[in-house]
C-alpha cells in the first residue's frame, strides 16, 4: 500500500497546471534573489587585464569588478585560525568582498593583486604605514603608502587579442611554436595539489609544473601527455628563460614597487610592498 512521506511530496502526479504553476514560482522566487539590492556601500574596482583576457560574455570582460567595504564579520575571516593553517584566509576575504557573480576560479592572478589593494582600501583606508628597511645602512625608515597612487606595470597591449587568453611563442634555440596563457586562480589550485603530490614523494618541480599548466599548444598540437613530455625531457634552460621573460612582457599586473624617501640624503630608494595578513590589519598580532 501506498504511503505519503510528507505533504509536500503527494502520492497522485502533478497536472501540466500544477506543473507550470510550480515552475513559475520557482523562477520569480530565483529572479527576486538574482535582483536583491545590497544593502552596503560598493566600489567599482579597475583590473589591471582590463578584462581583455577574459572571454566576451564574461563578467569581467568589462575591466572592473565591485567590490563591497569591509565589515566586522570579514575582519572574522582575516582572524580564523583555520583558513590562516591553510593558507585560504585571503582568498576567502576576497571571496566574501567580491560583489560581481563571478566565478573565483576565473580570475586571473595578475588581477588579484588589484582586489588585494582595494580590499585593504575599503577596509582599513588607503594610508598604509610601513617600516623600510634602508638598503645600504640597514636602518628602518617609517613611510606612509598611499595605496590609491599605486600604479600598473607597462606592457605591450597590442599583444593582447580581446577576449583570448593565448599567446603564440616561437622558442628563440628550439625553434619549437608554442601557445601560452596567463594562469588563473583556478590553474593555481591544481598546481599547488600537484606540487603538493610531489613533495609527498620528496620531488621539487616548482617551475616545470608550471610550465606544463600554462603552456597549451606545442607545434599546433594540444596534447597534454607530448606537452608534459616536452617540459620534462626537451625545454632547453634558454627557452624556459625566454618564456618567462615573454610572460612577464605581457602581464598586467600592478606594480608594488615604490619610492621611499631617505631622509638623510633626500634622495629616494625603491622598495616593494609585501602584502600578508599584517597588510590588511597590521595590529592583528598574527
Amino acid at each position: 500500500m501506498s504511503q505519503q512521506v510528507n505533504d509536500e511530496y503527494p502520492i497522485k502526479p502533478l497536472s501540466d497546471k500544477q506543473l507550470k504553476e510550480v515552475a513559475t514560482a520557482k523562477y520569480n522566487t530565483k529572479a527576486v534573489e538574482e535582483t536583491q539590492v545590497y544593502d552596503f556601500p560598493t566600489e567599482i574596482v579597475e583590473l589591471p587585464s582590463k578584462g581583455k583576457l577574459y572571454p566576451k560574455g564574461h563578467p569581467l570582460h568589462s575591466g572592473t569588478i565591485e567590490m563591497k567595504y569591509m565589515t566586522a564579520r570579514e575582519e572574522d575571516i582575516l582572524t580564523n585560525q583555520s583558513f590562516i593553517k591553510n593558507g585560504v584566509v585571503l582568498d576567502k576575504l576576497f571571496k566574501a568582498l567580491i560583489v560581481t557573480p563571478v566565478d573565483y576560479n576565473d580570475l586571473l592572478l595578475c588581477d588579484k593583486n588589484a582586489i588585494m589593494i582595494a580590499a585593504r582600501v575599503l577596509g582599513y583606508g588607503k594610508d598604509y604605514p610601513l617600516s623600510i628597511p634602508h638598503p645600504e645602512s640597514g636602518e628602518k625608515i617609517e613611510h606612509t603608502v598611499d595605496l590609491t597612487q599605486i600604479g600598473e606595470k607597462e606592457i605591450d597591449w597590442s599583444l593582447l587579442k580581446d577576449g583570448i587568453n593565448e599567446f603564440k611563442f616561437k622558442l628563440p634555440a628550439s625553434q619549437r611554436t608554442i601557445k601560452l596563457r596567463l594562469l588563473t586562480h583556478g590553474i593555481q589550485r591544481k598546481i599547488d595539489s600537484e606540487l603538493k603530490g610531489l613533495a609527498k614523494l620528496k620531488k621539487e618541480a616548482g617551475l616545470t609544473t608550471i610550465l606544463k599548466h600554462t603552456i597549451i599548444e606545442l607545434d599546433g598540437e594540444r596534447d597534454n601527455v607530448a606537452i608534459r613530455k616536452f617540459i620534462d625531457n626537451q625545454l632547453l634552460a634558454i627557452d624556459s628563460r625566454a618564456i618567462r621573460v615573454y610572460l612577464k612582457s605581457i602581464t598586467p599586473e600592478i606594480d608594488l614597487s615604490i619610492e621611499v624617501p631617505d631622509g638623510e640624503s633626500g634622495d629616494t630608494f625603491r622598495s616593494q610592498i609585501s602584502i600578508g595578513l599584517d597588510f590588511f590589519w597590521p595590529d592583528s598580532n598574527l
